[in-house]
């Protein structure tokens, strides 16, 4: 075993390595995942502190890799992580641990085979000794500490070690001063007595990033620091050591090393704000939390490095105690320590925070400060008072809506809130409720306003008691001061009121029919002004049917006219008049009034027939018409009425007879059995039931016509009359007149359209248009003389120019767009047959630099050559034998074009 110096309350632990044998020259035996030990024995000491490593478990997985998990049998005290590295759950005493040993349990997650080994842990003697030697940092010498491999076996069988090697950490201060490299332990195996090893290690710090923090001698196995290290960049570095022979062969299973960096005071607290603001509401007791300040320290928390302490270095203002408040030297509570926080005496402190670590010790300890802004927040514990006792003010009577008195107050609370905003309330001198305080939001003064007309003759003079008081009510412990409530005196102004009539409106009842200047009634109006001494004159504001007329110093009122009840200005029996009254106050005032004057109704209206106008058959079956009456007076001076034909002319009686069906109808019908048509008027005498009953001669108009089978007339008069108009008629008749025509000019307008399209269609000959026509070459015939065609179309005009062949504005939809066209070879009108092959070789050539010929399958149409040429039909060209020794061999020259032809007669027979 091989003990470690270990700081910061680490310990010291040992377990024996595992056996791997794997002897030279011989094969490996076949690979057996397992516990590289069945039971190992770790020491450690009686107290461990949570997070710390104890030791490690070697798992022999033969490349099973992430598919074995581990497990713990006291997981409340220990933990193990996938490495097989076994930490301190929580703070362990070794005394109060179980004494069965701990089992650790290896389990795969496919097949579910598992695992078990054990693990004894027992106390170590020699831990306070260790301590003490490292808490210096470590000296290296000629006598530097060896890590050995653990040895093995070279038996030609696979055996077991009883314990496994645990190495406990390497401890190096952080930011050493060096000199570098600097020595920090020996690796060795007991191997290099027999033959050259070498010594690498691995892992971040070594190989990997950041490389080259710590290098080995590979003959000496001397490991070494080559610069200072950062515990707050990285706390801990994890090594792997290896031994390898000349020939890279491995000699030991690696071991790992663990490299803690010990802690340094080098970082001083930082405050996470500079500046932090808060509040306490004034008045507040000894004790009351205000708010925590915090800081941060990047040394280590569980040393004393980054163990902070906070205190109050200064308080501004130091009112009205220098040490009003007080700080958790821990946590960084503030709280209030003393009483007497008034805001409207010291609205805000200003507090200088220090944080020290080294558990505050000002001596070794790094110190930084902040400040804390504490706003002391207002409370009601001032009530608005007056500025005066008593306030005055004016209003003319009858006035509502106006500002009397405006009420001022002062408050020490803070403004705008609503410990400031004050309430007021009249509580004596308005048993009415004529008068209300409402608040000016902007100036928070109380606005006397009245809310009900004041009347001078009643009172003259009001005294108002008002109090005031805050939205929310007074901090407990404070009471409202005397000047919280005023007195308001307010002086009412008479004003020149309006007369008034009594009653308003006045109702009399007369009969209908009274003379004129008769006196109806006298209608006065009391002035309201007792103490002045006013007089008061009438006059006529409306009469409709201007009956009435008024006196103007009395009142009296006397008919002009005859009052009718039936007159259209009379509404259900009522007339109603109004007058006006006018006091000689500066300024007049006037107020008016209503004369209702409810007409009785006496029998002056004759009664008249009704219907006026009927019609009846020339032969009625039955024959009858039903009449009333109609009286414009009331019962019992209207009906029952009294039907009667009147003697003359004599005709009437002969023609006509009148029966009665009850008090107000009667019948009217033929007493003859036909009467030629026509229009008659027949007198009726009509008499009402009044007392001294009224008889009126009324004419009824009965027009006797010729009836239909339903008793309707036929007549061409009758016609007319429940028919159209003439007007209606002609109307009608236009309307269908003008109807007709636009359906016509719309027939005309489509036919003027479709000829239009069919002339347009007309332009390019739809045979010419060879896109959607289907041709047919299948009938060879017996060649150019079999068909009837008309060859002068394919003769080229000598007047014509060639770009007047194509009408302007007509291409076939194939074409190219329009480019500069090529210069195309004129020929004479009258070719020689000679010159025909030059005159087709110079247009080829054109055509072929033409950009904008058509494509090869178009329809390419070319000029008639004239009857002059020797060359015979295209279709007889196989069967010809006329131009067999002829050479065609020159048409490849030609053009592509003109290939096909050059292998159909250029070449051999074959």
């Amino acid at each position: 075993m091989y003990s470690l110096h270990e700081g910061s309350g680490l310990f010291l632990l040992a377990v024996l390595a595992g056996l791997q044998i794997a002897a030279e020259g011989r094969v490996t035996p076949p690979c057996r995942p397992g516990f590289s030990e069945d039971v190992y024995k770790v020491v450690m000491p009686d107290i461990v502190e949570k997070g710390h490593p104890l030791f490690n478990v070697r798992f022999v997985d033969c490349g099973r890799g992430g598919l074995v998990r581990f497990e713990c049998s006291n997981p409340s005290d220990f933990r193990i992580e996938v490495d097989g590295v076994v930490y301190a759950a929580r703070s362990i005493e070794l005394s109060t641990l179980p004494a069965s040993p701990l089992l650790i349990k290896a389990s795969d997650t496919t097949t579910q085979q598992q695992w078990v080994t054990q693990v004894k842990l027992t106390p170590s003697t020699d831990y306070n000794q260790q301590v003490q030697q490292v808490a210096a940092p470590p000296v290296m010498s000629e006598d530097l500490q060896e890590i050995v491999f653990p040895s093995r076996n070279t038996d030609s069988q696979l055996k077991r070690m009883k314990r496994d090697w645990v190495i406990p950490p390497i401890n190096v201060p952080e930011n050493s001063r060096g000199p570098f490299p600097q020595e920090l332990v020996r690796i060795r195996s007991d191997n290099d007595k027999n033959r050259l090893l070498r010594y690498s290690v691995t892992g971040p710090g070594a190989d990997q990033p950041p490389t080259s923090v710590f290098i080995i001698d590979p003959i000496s196995g001397e490991l070494s620091v080559k610069k200072p290290l950062d515990r707050e960049h990285i706390s801990n570095f994890h090594l792997r050591a290896h031994a390898v022979d000349l020939n890279g062969n491995q000699v030991e299973n690696p071991i790992d090393i663990v490299i803690n960096v010990i802690d340094m005071n080098d970082n001083r607290p930082e405050f996470t704000h500079q500046i932090w603001n808060g509040s306490v509401p004034e008045g507040s007791k000894p004790g009351t939390f205000v708010m925590t300040v915090t800081s941060v320290d990047k040394d280590d928390p569980k040393t004393a490095n980054g163990m902070l302490r906070y205190k109050i270095l200064s308080q501004n203002p130091e009112s009205p105690t220098s040490n009003m408040f007080t700080i958790n030297n821990k946590t960084g509570g503030i709280i209030t320590v003393a009483a007497g926080l008034d805001r409207e005496k010291v609205p805000q402190y200003t507090l200088i925070i220090q944080a020290t670590d080294m558990e505050g010790n000002p001596m070794y300890g790094l110190s930084n400060t902040a400040t804390a802004v504490i706003r002391v927040t207002d409370v009601n514990d001032n009530a608005p008072e007056f500025t005066a006792e008593t306030f005055f003010g004016e209003v003319p009577e009858n006035r509502v809506n106006v500002i009397v008195a405006n009420l001022t107050v002062t408050d020490k609370d803070q403004p705008n809130t609503p410990a400031w905003n004050a309430v007021y309330k009249i509580t004596g001198g308005d048993p009415t409720g004529r008068f209300s305080v409402p608040t000016d939001p902007t100036t928070n003064e109380g606005l006397v306003t009245v809310v009900k007309p004041i009347d001078y003759e009643t009172s003259r003079t009001y005294v108002l008691t008002v109090e005031a008081k805050n939205e929310v009510s007074l901090a407990r412990g404070i009471h409202s001061p005397r000047q919280s409530t005023a007195t308001v005196s307010i002086r009412v102004i008479d004003v020149n009121e309006s007369p008034y009539f009594e009653p308003n409106p006045k109702l009399i009842k007369l009969e209908e029919g009274m003379m004129p200047e008769s006196t109806l009634s006298t209608f006065t109006a009391q002035d309201p002004d007792r103490f002045m001494q006013q007089t008061i004159r009438y006059s006529k504001l409306a009469d409709p049917a201007n009956w009435l007329r008024i006196d103007p110093n009395t009142g009296r009122i006397t008919t002009i006219a005859i009052l009718d009840r039936e007159s259209p200005y009379v509404k259900n029996s009522l007339y109603n008049a109004t007058f006006l009254a006018s006091d000689s106050g500066i300024p007049p005032a006037s107020g008016t009034g209503t004369l209702q004057i409810f007409l009785l109704d006496i029998n002056d209206n004759a009664p008249v027939v009704f219907p006026q106008e009927t019609e009846i058959c020339e032969k009625p079956e039955p024959n009858a018409i039903n009449i009333t009456a109609l009286d414009g007076d009331l019962n019992p001076n209207a009906g029952p009425f009294a039907f009667e034909l009147a003697h003359r002319p004599a005709d009437v009686r002969r023609n006509w007879t009148i029966t009665r069906v009850s008090g107000d109808y009667a019948q009217v019908s033929l007493k003859i059995g036909f009467l030629e048509s026509g229009i008659y008027d027949i007198p009726l005498l009509i008499t009402d039931s009044g007392n001294l009953p009224m008889t009126n001669t009324s004419y009824l108009r009965i027009k006797v016509c010729q009836c239909d089978f339903n008793g309707d007339c036929t007549d061409q008069q009758h016609i007319m009359a429940a028919g159209l108009g003439t007007g209606a008629i002609i109307s009608i008749l236009l309307c269908i007149i003008i109807l007709l025509i636009l359906v016509l000019m719309f027939v005309v307008w489509m036919k003027r359209r479709d000829k239009e399209r069919q002339a347009k269609q007309l332009l390019i000959d739809p045979e010419d248009d060879v896109r959607d026509n289907i041709l047919k070459y299948d009938e060879e015939g017996g060649g150019e003389e079999d068909q009837d065609y008309d060859l002068s179309q394919l003769q080229q005009p000598d007047t014509i120019e060639p770009d007047a062949i194509k009408p302007v504005g007509i291409r076939r939809l194939d074409e190219r767009p329009l480019h500069p066209e090529p210069q195309y070879p004129i020929r004479s009108a009258a070719p020689h047959p000679g010159d025909i092959g030059d005159f087709i070789n110079e247009g080829l050539k054109a055509a072929d630099n033409d950009p904008t010929a058509p494509p090869y399958d178009s329809l390419l149409v070319f000029d008639y050559e004239g009857s002059g040429s020797t060359a015979g039909s295209l279709s007889s060209l196989n069967s010809s034998s006329s131009g067999g020794d002829q050479d065609y061999d020159y048409l490849n020259d030609w053009g592509p074009r003109f290939r096909k032809l050059a292998d159909m007669y250029g070449g051999n027979d074959d």
